[in-house]
Formats: C-alpha cells, structure tokens, sequence
C-alpha cells in the first residue's frame, strides 16, 4: 500500500511540478515587501507598475501579461503564471500556472497546474494539483490531484492520490488511492485505501480493513474479512 501511495504520489508531481523559475520559500523570507499598492498591471514581474512588483503586496487587482509575482495577494491575480509567496486570499488565474508558498483561500484555476506548499480553501481547476498540505473544498483535475488530506470533493480524469485521509467523494477514471477513507471513492478501474470507512465503487477495490462500509465491483478485497475476496459486493461482517 505505502509503495503504491508513493507510486501515485510521484507520477502526478511529475504533471503538476514546480516551474524551474519560480523563486525559492528562503528568499521569501528573507526579502519581505516594501509595502502595497490596490492595483498591479505590466508585461511580467518586475517589468510594471509599480515597479518590483515582488516586494509589493497587491490588495486589489494584479494583471500581468505573462508573470506575476507578490508577496501576499488579496484580490484578482491575472496572468500567464501566478505566483504567491505568502498568503492568498481572492482569486488566481492563468495559463500556465499557479503557485503558492503560503495558504490558499478562494480559488485557483489554470490550463497547467496548480501547486501550494500549505492548504488550500475553495476550489482549484485545472491540468493538475498538487497540495503539499491539506486541501479543502471542491478540486477538479485533468490528470488528478495530490495532497496530506482531501476533505470535501475530489473529480479527477487520471487519479485522486491522499497521503493521509479523505474526507468525502472522490470521483476518477482511474483511480483514487487514500491511506483511510471515510465517505465514497467513486473510479473507473480501481479504489485503495487501508482503511475504508465508506463504500468503494469501481472495477476493482481493495481496503486492508473496513470497519464499516462496502464495497461494490467487479472484485472486491477487504484482506481483514474472513471471506477476504468476494464479486459484486462485499462489505463489514
């Protein structure tokens, strides 16, 4: 289960990985704004108005033609590739991308991925996800989403992938993967978790226990159960 986690795991960081120019958590730290300006508009940090824009916090609308960049963001982020250093609060949307350092409260969307070092609040669209902390809301992938843990809404074409715990639906084509489960895992092909507390609904579902819940497909493994493989449905008894 653990190499399969990490399998996962690995396979959709590849799809949601970290632009190579995008500026490190330590320099971050290190530089902190100069101040904040309610409206940032240019061709790509720190070609704008204000000029530099990465030492300005943006409290209002921050719309560059093909980077941004602030320190903390409360407001619309407009570009082909967002970036956040701190906290997000309103609105990011681009083509290639967004990132964040900080937490995320509200929503994200991209034709390329979205990547957050800490949580995310709200909702998130796009090619992928990938969550270092935990993801809360409503989160629709191309390929699928990674994270700690998922509580709320997971829809994905390829996987869903929890390290921890999921907390509510998961939906994928292919697979949703979680260390527990508590509520449904909805797939295409095949459901894992160790421990389901829930129902698993796919082709192939495998949990190591299931303290309560079932399980419905064409195989279904609970590996505690005394009858440990069972077609149709199996459940807790």
């Amino acid at each position: 289960m653990k190499n399969t986690l990490k399998f996962g795991l690995a396979a959709l960081a590849l799809a949601a990985v970290t632009p190579a120019f995008a500026v490190s958590e330590e320099t971050v730290a290190e530089e902190g704004p100069v101040g904040w300006t309610p409206i940032a508009i240019g061709i790509a940090t720190p070609v704008q108005l204000p000029w530099g824009l990465n030492r300005w916090d943006v409290f209002g609308l921050d719309l560059n033609l093909l980077y941004s960049d602030a320190p903390t963001m409360y407001g619309l982020d407009l570009a082909c590739f967002t970036l956040v250093r701190n906290e997000m609060r309103g609105g990011q949307f681009s083509l290639l991308g967004n990132l964040n350092f900080g937490d995320v409260y509200g929503a994200r969307a991209a034709i390329g991925p979205n990547v957050a070092y800490k949580d995310v609040y709200g909702f998130e669209g796009g090619l992928g996800s990938m969550v270092l902390g935990n993801f809360y809301g409503l989160q629709m992938t191309f390929l699928g989403g990674v994270q700690k843990e998922l509580w709320g809404v997971g829809i994905a074409g390829l996987a869903n992938v929890s390290e921890t715990m999921s907390y509510g639906a998961t939906f994928a084509l292919g697979c949703n993967l979680a260390r527990e489960a508590h509520g449904l895992q909805a797939a295409g092909i095949f459901n894992m978790t160790e421990d389901l507390h829930g129902a698993q609904i796919g082709l192939f579902n495998f949990a190591e226990n299931c303290d309560g819940g079932f399980q419905i497909g064409l195989i279904n493994i609970i590996r505690s159960n005394w009858v440990k493989v069972l077609p149709f449905v199996n459940g807790y008894f």
